[in-house]
């Protein structure tokens, strides 16, 4: 299954729904101008009783008018409403009443639950989505949100964590992930933004009504006839915004129960594992509260769930299939018994387990932010030293050169006093992120730092620390600039086993490090990338392997801390980027292992560009690759897979793949915004990191 041309399908489905939202917008109109005569009729003390006196009420001009206004006000609450939903996933999670999931959570059905996230995303070349917790929802549901998957979140109810075993968990979170990959989720935002809009005038409608009851039962009588109209129009809005919901929700839920059939099967190429979804799905239709939702917003958005989030009395209101019928699409041989759990009772607010271990520190933060709300400095320094968590942190600028080539031209250089980092309270507290299956191969002196803010940081700075005593010591005096306490000795001893490490285990090792990278503050992050561009710059110059670092790290950690703007697309051929491909592919074949006109060549060959030549070596220069890797990020999605496996095929000419050349391809994908299909039929399944 191509998720790039389900991507595109998405974009289709969006204009069929902007062309269905219009239609019902003008029959709105229509019934608008309708409900205004009949209410002019009806005020009119010396009206005649006959329908066709009906029709001098109704004006032309006033008709225009009349429409106008209901467009108007129709798109202006759709746009707040998706200015508001897609500001980000972690919006509408918080709105919903998630909470979200630290990597330092000693829960264990949350940890599990993170590490299936992070494997998922690892293997697709995404920024690992932040997992919420719906801890008051005994049902098993899920959902993701966002606009893009740069800044998409996985949610999930306490009933999920608790009642499915890992398998299906994974089915589930593989079913959320195909929404995110297929563009789903933009398409979610879009539809209830444009319901919303429709569904407006009925509750201006119910306003009025209210107000009409009011104004004849209140202190101030007015026993006219225009008066008690009011009720009347009221009453016709209202029903109005009942048929506009009615229209929306019939096309909400035939696009929804589409979708929900292809994430279904996507999930099953996903994780390569039928029995995940499937029995997921058995295990809720033997699950008495089933997928029942009870937060505020969910019947708003109850299309972007995994299931119902509450009863149908016609299964065409319904946003999802059948549940038997999705049961048998994934498993034809299904015997129609469903599996049964043992219902877990817990507490009216479930208790959080995960927050226990960091409750200390997050205690010493109010202190010290109450300490500066009072504009007690001492306090403030206090409660952080109690904390563990006092730094300071000096400002630092860099050229504006270094950050046109890292595409950093926007960064703000520039810390402040609570970029601070938590320490763990102990080592037995810490506790090892990522996969088990990086983990095992990565030394566990390495990795029991990855799960905290300061280790972390100084696991990824240790990546950059030059082998040469000489620049290593000008890079730690770099970092002793930043004023981060503790980091330049912690990066001092860490460097040399870091060095030690296998070309293969340098970017599992930067990937465990993002979860707790992700926990940072604001100014947190920017003096810590801050440092990352001084301590690459510390030598003069940039190599490849650094760029690809940054690009990676960019690539996984702005969107949790800025509003990162996706791509406009500008090039619907590869011809309009030919020089741009041209460079991308030089690049690749210079720093492979095999013959570089060979490489190229394949290259070539797989995006039928006869012509291209191969670029002279003094051409390739990493601000060349940089500036080519952007261009070609603005390429319509569809074309994007067509460069990836390009780039592989010229990457693996010569039968293997070397870690510099797995580095390039997966941080052009990261530039591109282009997850990287999890698909061993593919050529690009040597890039994908295993799950």
């Amino acid at each position: 299954m191509n998720f790039f041309e389900q991507q595109d399908l998405a974009r289709r489905n969006t204009r069929l729904l902007t062309a269905l939202f219009l239609v019902t917008v003008v029959g709105l109109i229509l019934i608008t101008n309708l409900a205004v005569a009949v209410f002019l009729y009806a005020g009119d003390a010396e009206r005649e009783l006959t329908l066709a006196s009906l029709g001098r009420y109704f004006s032309w001009e006033r008709a225009g008018f009349t429409g106008l206004g209901i467009a108007a006000t129709v798109a202006l609450v759709a746009f707040l409403k998706w200015l508001q939903l897609s500001s980000g996933g972690k919006t509408i999670a918080e709105g919903m009443g998630g909470t979200r999931v630290l990597p330092q959570t000693r829960d264990k059905a949350e940890r599990r639950c993170l590490n299936i996230v992070q494997e998922m995303a690892l293997a697709a070349n995404m920024p690992v989505p932040p997992l919420y917790v719906l801890n008051t929802e005994r049902g098993i549901n899920a959902f993701a949100a966002g606009s893009v998957p740069a800044d998409a979140v996985v949610a999930v109810t306490r009933g999920a964590l608790e009642h499915l075993k890992r398998h299906e968990l994974q089915g589930v979170i593989g079913h959320e992930f195909s929404h995110i990959l297929n563009g789903d989720i933009k398409l979610n935002i879009r539809l209830a933004a444009l319901l919303k809009g429709i569904t407006f005038i009925g509750d201006v409608g119910h306003l009025l009504m209210r107000a009409g009851v009011y104004h004849r039962t209140g202190m101030r009588r007015q026993n006219n006839e225009g008066a008690a109209a009011l009720p009347l129009l009221g009453l016709a809005l209202f029903i109005l915004g009942w048929l506009g919901g009615v229209a929306a929700g019939f096309i909400k839920a035939a696009i929804s129960r589409q979708k929900e059939f292809l994430a279904d099967a996507s999930a099953v190429q996903y994780t390569r594992d039928p029995d995940g979804i499937g029995d997921a799905l058995k295990v809720i239709g033997g699950y008495i509260p089933g997928t029942l939702v009870h937060a505020a917003r969910a019947n708003e958005l109850s299309h972007i769930f995994f299931g119902q989030v509450e009863h149908r009395l016609w299964q065409q209101f319904a946003t999802h299939p059948p549940l038997d019928e999705r049961i048998r699409r994934v498993d034809r041989r299904w015997n129609g018994e469903y599996i049964k759990r043992r219902i877990q009772h817990y507490q009216e607010q479930p208790s959080h387990p995960g927050a226990h271990s960091v409750g200390a520190g997050r205690a010493a933060i109010v202190a010290a932010a109450a300490a500066a709300a009072a504009g007690n400095v001492a306090g403030v320094q206090e409660a952080l030293a109690d904390a563990g968590n006092y730094r300071q942190f000096k400002d630092s600028e860099l050229s504006p050169e270094t950050l046109r080539e890292f595409g950093e031209s926007d960064i703000a250089a520039k810390s402040g006093p609570d970029a601070t980092f938590d320490e763990p309270d102990s080592a037995s507290e810490q506790q090892t992120g990522g996969t088990p299956t990086e983990n095992a191969a990565l030394p566990s002196a390495l990795t029991r730092y990855a799960d905290e803010p300061l280790g972390a940081s100084a696991l990824v700075l240790s990546l950059l620390i030059a082998p040469e005593e000489d620049i290593k010591q000008h890079q730690l005096r770099v970092l002793s600039g930043a004023g981060v306490l503790g980091q330049t000795e912690l990066v001092n001893t860490l460097s040399p086993a870091v060095q030690e490490l296998d070309a293969g285990q340098r970017l599992p090792l930067l990937e465990i490090c993002i979860p707790a990278l992700k926990t940072m503050s604001l100014k947190q992050y920017r003096t810590f990338k801050n440092s990352v561009l001084r301590v690459i710059q510390a030598d003069k110059r940039t190599d490849l392997g650094e760029w690809c670092l940054f690009q990676l790290l960019r690539h996984y950690l702005d969107t949790e801390f800025v509003q990162v703007k996706p791509h406009k697309y500008r090039y619907r051929r590869l011809a309009k980027v030919r020089f741009h491909l041209r460079v991308v592919l030089s690049v690749l074949a210079y720093q492979g292992s095999g013959d570089a006109e060979a490489a190229f060549k394949r290259g070539v060959d797989e995006l039928d560009m006869p012509k291209l030549m191969l670029l002279p070596m003094e051409q390739c220069s990493v601000a060349a690759f940089s500036r080519a890797a952007h261009e070609l990020g603005a390429c319509y999605p569809l074309l994007k897979p067509r460069i990836l496996k390009a780039m592989a095929l010229a990457a693996s000419e010569d039968g293997t793949v070397c870690e510099k050349e797995r580095e390039l391809v997966r941080a052009l994908a990261a530039v591109m915004g282009c997850p990287i299909p999890n698909d061993n039929n593919s050529p690009l399944a040597e890039f994908a990191t295993p799950t």
